[in-house]
């Protein structure tokens, strides 16, 4: 699927479910860009010592702290409330094959850390896609385009690092292996109101 390479597309009938429950869509949102924030300081956390990952992951921690604050904004107009923070089955899911995989060395720890991260900045830029273009909520079309280029640009980041980090490890027979286990999970997606769900 384009520069993404996901295997399988969302369908867009996800976005009729997304619609009856706005609430719930912008709650769990607005708790996936806090998630991904938090996932780039614990990248920079464990990997201090390369100064321009450092950099460039602090950039992308702020933009999604930002896109939280947008999210946030929006629940605000709208009369809206932010609900509890949501348990994300999909993240977990490649959480735990991120957590079985690799030799235990600490390059292969930030090659598949970095994996998890592209991984589900793809599918977020592909869901915000579907969302950008079918919702019938103009503000929210908007919204989800603006959102869907910088979610690509994340995308860009993670993966970009993984290549030049993961020295004696092939990358690309990796994300292929990555992109192969999110089409085997993703099948059990795409039937709730949440951006992974």
């Amino acid at each position: 699927m384009g520069v993404l390479r996901l295997q399988l597309p969302t369908d867009p009938r996800w976005v009729n479910i997304v619609e009856k429950n706005i609430e719930e869509i912008l709650t769990d949102h607005a708790w996936c860009e806090q998630k991904a924030a938090t996932n780039a300081i614990t990248i920079i956390t464990n990997n201090s010592e390369h100064q321009d990952l450092v950099q460039d992951l602090l950039a992308l921690a702020k933009e999604e702290i930002d896109h939280f604050e947008q999210v946030h904004n929006i629940i605000i107009k709208r009369g809206l409330k932010l609900g509890r923070e949501r348990k994300d089955d999909y993240v977990n899911e490649l959480y735990q094959y991120m957590k079985k995989s690799g030799d235990g060395s600490r390059v292969s720890g930030l090659v598949e850390r970095l994996l998890f991260s592209a991984m589900i900045e793809a599918r977020s830029c592909e869901r915000f896609k579907v969302l950008s273009e079918n919702i019938q909520d103009e503000e929210l079309a908007v919204f989800y385009r603006e959102l869907m280029e910088s979610e690509a640009g994340h995308y860009t980041t993670f993966i970009t690092y993984a290549r030049k980090y993961g020295v004696g490890i092939d990358v690309e027979k990796r994300w292929r292996e990555w992109l192969a286990y999110e089409e085997s999970i993703i099948t059990n997606y795409g039937k709730g109101e949440t951006i992974h769900g």
